[in-house]
């Protein structure tokens, strides 16, 4: 998680910037599974004397995405505005923070959208440099900001997880667990009551298997809850 936006002086780009856009979207083809990212990312741009400081990160939602730019206000105190775009199905957003509508928050989703990105936060922490850009300069200085931190990222394939809940007699907790590690799951909680519930998480592609294995090995005495097989991101 970027947390510090690092000064990566990249590649300084005065006026437009349409070039590397242009070449960012030549750099990845559309593909039908949505990616996130490896890692954060970053880009610089000077345009017109104003400094565009860029990231781009995976992030899973609303609340760690306003937690992260409320960080990059505390230690950008004296920038102008602090604009993202966050793409991560219904919890999405694009913040113009101050900005003319439609200016800088949009066009950084775009790019995000145009990329088949999901679970990733853009930010632009911009510091006004006394000359004004207009409408059309602003989308292109978010824009570019974002699509040259984007040229050197690393991109992976979104791997949508299963979260899974099922109750058993505490004589089959062992087995739970034990199939549990060996499939490689995350087991998230264990409620001891007048049976053992169990709550883990898996790949959403092993969901299927590891439930109907696991329900043979418990001779039928494993009961998975109502909408146990539901995916997330």
């Amino acid at each position: 998680m970027c947390i510090k936006l690092a000064e990566i002086k990249r590649d300084r780009v005065r006026g437009d910037g349409d070039a590397s856009l242009r070449a960012h979207r030549g750099t990845y083809t559309s593909t039908d599974m949505p990616h996130t990212l490896a890692a954060p990312f970053h880009s610089e741009l000077i345009i017109k004397k104003s400094r565009f400081i860029g990231c781009v990160q995976p992030v899973a939602d609303r609340a760690a995405a306003q937690a992260i730019v409320d960080t990059l206000w505390k230690q950008h105190p004296g920038a102008a505005h602090v604009c993202w775009a966050l793409l991560a199905g219904g919890q999405s957003a694009a913040v113009d923070d101050g900005e003319p509508g439609g200016t800088a928050g949009r066009p950084m989703l775009d790019v995000l959208r145009h990329q088949d990105l999901e679970g990733v936060l853009a930010t632009v922490v911009r510091y006004f440099g006394g000359v004004k850009l207009g409408a059309g300069g602003l989308v292109r200085a978010y824009t570019d900001t974002i699509a040259q931190a984007l040229l050197t990222a690393d991109k992976v394939p979104l791997q949508r997880m299963a979260l899974l809940a099922c109750e058993v007699p505490y004589a089959l907790e062992g087995l739970l667990r034990r199939r549990i590690e060996a499939a490689g799951a995350e087991l998230l909680q264990v409620e001891h009551g007048t049976l053992v519930r169990l709550q883990l998480r898996l790949p959403q592609s092993q969901a299927q298997a590891f439930m109907a294995e696991a329900s043979e090995a418990g001779q039928g005495r494993v009961a998975w809850a109502d909408g146990a097989d539901g995916m997330n991101p």
